[in-house]
Parts: C-alpha cells; structure tokens; sequence
C-alpha cells in the first residue's frame, strides 16, 4: 500500500508540472514553424486517422455540415460535452474550417500533452483573472482572421449525457461583443445496427450542426443580450436532442 501511494503521488507531481497563465501568455504562437509542424499534425495526421477512428469506434455521422462550409467569417462554436474524443469530432465536421478549442487550463499541466494540444490548436481558458484580457485578445484576432473558435458551455465532460445540460455564459457574450455568430453542433447518439449491434455495447454518434445564429440584432445591454443569446441556442440544441 505505501509503495502504491508513492507511486501515485509521483504521478499527481509529474501531472502537475508548474503552469501559470499570467498577463504575457501567448495563447497563439504564430511562429512559421510552429504553423507547419501544427498544420501537417492536424491536416496530415490527426484528421485521416481520427476520421477513420471514430467511423470505427462510433459509426459517426454528420449532419448538417454544409452550415460550417458556407461560412464566410469567423464564429464561435458550440456543443455539448459528452465524449472523450468529441472535439476531434467537431473538428471534423469543420473540414478544411480553421478551428481552435478552447479546453481547461489543468489540461496544460500534463507534460508533452500540453505540447501535442498546443499543436492541435488547443486554448487554455485562464482560472484567474490575470490572463483574462490576454486570452479575450487573442479570441477576438482569430475571429477577424475567420477562424472558428470551439467552446463547451456545458464546461464539464459528462460521457454519453442524453440531454443538454446548464450553460456557462462566455461563449455568448464574446460572440456579441465580436459581433461573430453562434454555430450550436449537437452531439445525439443511437443504437448501433446489423453486426455492429452484436459486437458493441455503446452507442453509435451523430453530430448535427445547426445553422449560424447571428448576433448583429444584439445590440442592448451585453447580460441581457447574452442570456437571450445563451438561452436561444439551447433551446434550438434541446430541438435536435427531443427529435432523436
């Protein structure tokens, strides 16, 4: 029992490597190599073999993936939480759609996993205020650069969850004040068929992607607006989740 919880404890140290988002973070290295390494990575790389992973695993199935393809400006996009893998799933259903997911700080922790994330466009959201303005900055350049930006209202992972839980309020309000619209992707899940019925337990996975919402009506008070905001995209995501 000692020798078990030396060793756990070395893990909780070696997981918790030192990391602290101050105001001079850089959420976006923008350096020439760094853009290659993470463009072959993601394009080259993660995306033929996730996109064959989850046909595997999941069976996946998109729907509505014309609504990202026709975008002509940046967006916030969001979903519910409810897979291990179901960024890599948005991701896909972006296609060639310049993306970057926003994820938890302690996510940046983990040695050599906070290096891969950074590399697949993963953005830490700061736990203090310091890093706040930083990180707002950073959100509003890759949205005048047409980049989609992924965030979690639901903010915790709840694997397999069948209905749309409570909404953090943030992703909405910077929509607003960078005047970008909301694209809500909905993850549903159904009962696998024919072999596949015999040889997994799990439910198989279809995204749907809802039309943008547009957020240039939203002109009054930003808690107001948000919430009417917040509140509209759920509602439409609880459509889709009632429908399945």
């Amino acid at each position: 029992m000692v020798e078990e919880k030396e060793d756990q404890d070395m893990f909780e140290a070696w997981r918790k490597l030192e990391f602290k988002i101050d105001e001079n973070y850089v959420y976006i290295t923008k350096g020439i190599h760094f853009n290659i390494c993470s463009n072959i990575l993601y394009y080259f790389i993660a995306y033929p073999i996730l996109k064959i992973l989850t046909k595997i695993i999941y069976d996946l199935k998109i729907v509505g993936k014309e609504n990202i393809k026709n975008l002509n400006c940046g967006a916030i996009s969001v979903s519910n939480h409810v897979l291990v893998l179901d960024c890599a799933m948005v991701g896909l259903a972006c296609g060639k759609k310049s993306i970057y997911y926003t994820t938890l700080e302690s996510q940046f922790k983990i040695p050599f996993v906070r290096k891969l994330i950074k590399l697949l466009r993963a953005i830490p959201i700061p736990s203090g205020i310091k890093g706040k303005k930083n990180f707002l900055k950073s959100i509003e350049k890759l949205l005048k650069e047409d980049n989609i930006v992924h965030f979690y209202p639901e903010k915790n992972l709840l694997p397999y969850c069948n209905y749309i839980r409570k909404f953090e309020n943030g992703a909405f309000e910077i929509a607003i004040k960078n005047k970008v619209p909301v694209v809500p992707i909905v993850f549903t899940f159904r009962e696998p068929k024919g072999i596949r019925k015999i040889i997994k337990r799990k439910k198989d996975v279809t995204i749907t992607v809802l039309p943008p919402i547009k957020t240039n009506g939203y002109k009054e008070n930003i808690k107001e607006d948000t919430i009417k905001l917040r509140d509209k995209v759920l509602k439409e995501m609880n459509e889709v989740i009632m429908k399945k």
